[in-house]
């Protein structure tokens, strides 16, 4: 990182709200150009130049371009974390810049939520034919043999399975568990995973309305975080999947069923996909930044999408400290 370039780049009021957004989260182009209210060329000559600089990296997906400040890297260039915290500085003693940052995601707030409410709708429209959209992808009982596997034959003990949808994973594990917290956003979709479960013991499972954003549970309070075909949806995986580390206890293990990396473009206006799929560069390096160390993936390839099966396990407090 040449050091004179870098000092060129933050030579911008522009690149420095972009570097200031990039801090918090992993962004579309399209997402920074409406929040600065600009053309999407002239924020891609921006972004370029921050690019350029080693100061902020882009990550291809179908036709959108996500962008990520490199400071969030799980090994940062000092320089980078130098100028992050700068940034925040700044922000602490600049009155205007601190302003204008905060306008900045309030507009971004808005953008999100408004996705989220898109994403809102599809669910409550497919609520009772969400297992028959699924099996447009993939086989379910391939998967689900493939995900029972790969957890092997160790207890789930309390399970936590994020965006529960009908509840058919909370019902596949049911026996393999000690109690199962079945979660999802959409009432519409408790509705029908509490008809499929009323069948178990009410004390074994419990449903619950939440976002995978912001868990409203204790930390370390499971054994087992599971994500069937729900981080796709995710417009910042990151964050969700730091979420699910928080509540996940030491060497406990969290398991991932999602799409490899596609090029389905209609999935994200037909089906509200956030994320055309995952490489697994890209997956390993999310749940080692949020505190997992994952084991080499699953692939079933018979579907017209391959899905694939990250299974990966909670750093114990010692081994986190000593990384």
């Amino acid at each position: 990182m040449q050091t004179d370039t870098l000092f060129r780049a933050l030579a911008d009021p522009t690149r420095l709200r972009i570097m200031r957004l990039l801090g918090s989260m992993e962004l579309a182009v399209g997402e920074v150009a409406q929040v600065l209210g600009q053309s999407q060329p002239r924020v891609s000559r921006h972004i370029g130049i921050l690019c350029d600089a080693g100061l902020a990296e882009r990550r291809r997906e179908g036709s959108w371009v996500f962008l990520r400040a490199c400071a969030n890297a799980s090994e940062a260039p000092p320089l980078c974390a130098a100028v992050a915290d700068l940034l925040v500085e700044a922000e602490a003693t600049d009155a205007p810049f601190a302003e204008q940052c905060e306008q900045d995601r309030r507009k971004l707030a808005a953008i999100r939520q408004h996705r989220e409410s898109e994403a809102q709708v599809y669910f409550s429209d497919h609520a009772h034919d969400w297992d028959e959209l699924r099996r447009l992808h993939s086989s379910d009982e391939a998967v689900e043999a493939a995900l029972g596997k790969a957890l092997g034959t160790r207890s789930l003990g309390r399970l936590l399975d994020i965006g529960t949808g009908t509840g058919r994973m909370a019902e596949l594990f049911a026996e393999r568990a000690e109690r199962i917290v079945a979660l999802d956003k959409s009432l519409a979709m408790l509705r029908v995973a509490r008809a499929k479960l009323q069948h178990l013991p009410t004390e074994r499972v419990e449903l619950v309305q939440g976002d995978f954003a912001s868990l409203s549970f204790a930390a370390e309070s499971f054994d087992t975080v599971l994500f069937h075909q729900v981080l796709h949806f995710a417009q910042n995986p990151g964050a969700a999947l730091a979420e699910a580390a928080r509540v996940t206890r030491p060497d406990g293990r969290i398991a991932i069923v999602d799409f490899a990396a596609h090029q389905r473009e209609e999935l994200r206006d037909r089906h509200a996909h956030a994320r055309l799929g995952f490489e697994d560069g890209q997956m390993v390096g999310l749940l080692d930044e949020a505190g997992f160390e994952p084991a080499a993936p699953t692939a079933l390839e018979d579907g017209e999408l391959v899905v694939k099966i990250w299974i990966a396990q909670r750093r114990a407090a010692n081994r986190k400290a000593a990384s």
